[in-house]
């Protein structure tokens, strides 16, 4: 049995193989909501055998969005469609997750391919742990106070019951890319003198405050990840050894996968890309932390998959870009290692034989 196909059990959940799909915006929504888009582009990937699908950061509230046409579940208008989504991926024996996200200072902005920085009309406030805009050409933001922290810690908490009602099974908290809970841990966009700044502890405590509440939500059989970006690449920003201090905190307080990335936070950082060029993240926080881990950038083969979980580097695989070009990634995967996994019945009569 090859690694990579091997079930793996996170709390009373089990997923069929050690693929991922990552969560990708698609900037396609309107007012949150979802549409036939969603369907085929996430019901393509769940066909094409992933053991869990993750949808993209998806805004807890309408100012936590990245772009007007992001993925919104901050209120009940926005769960039947993600249901009848989910029944569908469901259906193919794939397991549905959702990336819960809040913009914070990279909010009101352009899609990638209306334009870049801040929208030139029908933007919105934005809000950060500090008045540090991410590039000149983004919004100016306002620092949050008390009720505002509050409110994210809420927003994160309804946002769960919804995606619970829409029929998610993995809840994945997004703390990672220069977004709003990574940049309370990041000292670059973090510079507030009371007790969310500062100290490690005190830059963690929005996020483990958010970890809190949605873990008292999600049922005791259900698993919550954290994607972390692992270090800014960046100095005086928030390192890899603070990313290991951390997971350690976040599986004492009920986390059960760290998802990790890296980068996002600031726009001069200088990331040494290249084939699994953050894969080294992940297998240090698994083994140092004592977590499980999921390793995603430029994974692009099965025989480097394979390796990255056969080698105990990672527990799962998380596949962006790949599986964009490649839908049945897994299927195809499968074939080329050898393993022996059932396609979709409807497809069968185009099963590669051995």
């Amino acid at each position: 049995m090859h690694t990579l196909f091997e079930p793996l059990a996170l709390r009373g959940l089990t997923l069929k193989n050690r693929l991922a799909v990552a969560p990708m915006c698609q900037y396609s929504a309107q007012d949150g909501l979802a549409n036939d888009w969603h369907l085929v582009n996430l019901g393509s990937r769940a066909v094409g055998g992933a053991g869990l699908l993750i949808q993209e950061a998806t805004a807890v509230s309408p100012e936590g969005r990245i772009t007007p046409e992001d993925l919104g579940i901050w209120q009940d208008e926005q769960i039947a469609v993600l249901k009848r989504i989910n029944e569908f991926i469901e259906a193919q024996n794939c397991v549905p997750g959702i990336q819960l996200a809040h913009a914070g200072r990279k909010a009101s902005t352009y899609a990638p391919w209306r334009g870049s920085g801040a929208l030139a009309e029908g933007g919105w406030p934005v809000v950060a742990p500090s008045a540090i805009a991410f590039a000149d050409n983004y919004p100016q933001p306002t620092a949050l106070d008390a009720a505002g922290l509050q409110k994210v810690v809420a927003d994160f908490c309804s946002a769960t019951v919804r995606s619970l009602a829409a029929g998610f099974r993995v809840i994945e908290i997004h703390a990672a890319h220069g977004y709003l809970l990574h940049e309370f841990l990041s000292p670059l966009s973090n510079q507030r003198t009371d007790a969310y700044g500062g100290s490690f502890e005190n830059r963690s405590r929005l996020l483990l405050e958010v970890v809190a509440a949605v873990r008292e939500v999600l049922p005791a059989d259900l698993p919550l990840l954290v994607r972390i970006s692992a270090t800014d690449w960046a100095e005086g920003g928030w390192t890899p050894d603070e990313s290991v201090r951390l997971a350690r905190v976040l599986r004492e307080r009920g986390v059960d996968l760290v998802d990790c990335s890296t980068g996002g936070n600031v726009p001069h950082a200088t990331i040494p890309l290249g084939p699994g060029y953050q894969v080294e993240f992940a297998a240090r926080i698994r083994h140092e932390a004592g977590i499980p881990t999921g390793a995603v950038g430029l994974i692009t083969t099965p025989q480097q998959a394979e390796e990255i979980v056969a080698s105990g580097q990672a527990d799962l695989v998380l596949l962006a870009r790949e599986e964009l070009r490649d839908p049945y990634f897994p299927l195809h995967a499968a074939h080329a290692l050898g393993a022996d996994v059932a396609w979709p019945p409807q497809y069968e009569r185009a099963k590669p034989r051995k």
